[in-house]
């Protein structure tokens, strides 16, 4: 499989060390140097029908800001414990791990001069380089999941009206081109669960 900078990994140590934010590193990310282009695919045209790399509910939009009064240029998505994450478009891997506060990051690129950043993962899979199918997993959210007996009637029918009772887990989705950050809510399908009461943002 190609390798972009994986063959030198001080340089990626480097631009972890030196970035105080994900922005920064993302523009990192963008600058380095890259031995093969990104997948072939008209990524662009793919807006708006994009599926969610996790199955779950929006419980914050882009630029929404936290209960600590923090906005992100991305969207969080309430998922359950060990949801699958996989990538919604074949892409590029270029960066996977730790990164400041996010938890597990992993830094996609669908397309030249887009990247598709995905955080929060308890688990990330892949090597840097590897050119991943659309659909293919890249993480396990974290938690466990409940034994039969957790999930009654009550736990059920929270489920079904779009409650986050079976959704401890959240996963943060950042789409950017070039130095600018995308709304994603424009490039996933986001579509309302059965038995949808009315809350906004609900998916399945």
């Amino acid at each position: 499989l190609p390798v972009r900078f994986g063959e030198d990994p001080k340089e990626i140590t480097t631009l972890i060390q030196s970035s105080d934010t994900l922005e920064a590193f993302a523009n990192g990310i963008i600058g380095m140097e890259k031995d093969v282009g990104a997948p072939l695919g008209d990524f662009e045209a793919a807006q708006g029908n994009l599926p969610l790399p996790v199955v779950g509910t929006v419980r914050r939009s882009y630029n929404e800001a936290d209960a600590a009064g923090v906005a992100r240029p991305g969207m969080v998505i309430a998922t359950r414990p060990a949801a699958l994450v996989t990538t919604p478009w074949a892409a590029t891997l270029r960066y996977r791990g730790p990164l400041l506060d996010y938890g597990n990051v992993m830094v996609l690129e669908p397309a030249q001069g887009y990247l598709l950043i995905l955080a929060g993962m308890s688990d990330v899979f892949g090597e840097v380089g590897d050119v991943l199918l659309a659909g293919e997993p890249v993480g396990l959210m974290g938690g466990e999941e409940g034994s039969a007996q957790e999930f009654g009637i009550g736990f059920v029918q929270g489920a079904a009206s779009g409650g986050d009772a079976d959704r401890s887990e959240t996963l943060y989705i950042e789409l950017r081109k070039g130095k600018d950050t995308l709304d994603p809510t424009d490039w996933f399908v986001l579509n309302p669960i059965v038995g949808d009461t009315g809350q906004d943002g609900a998916t399945e």
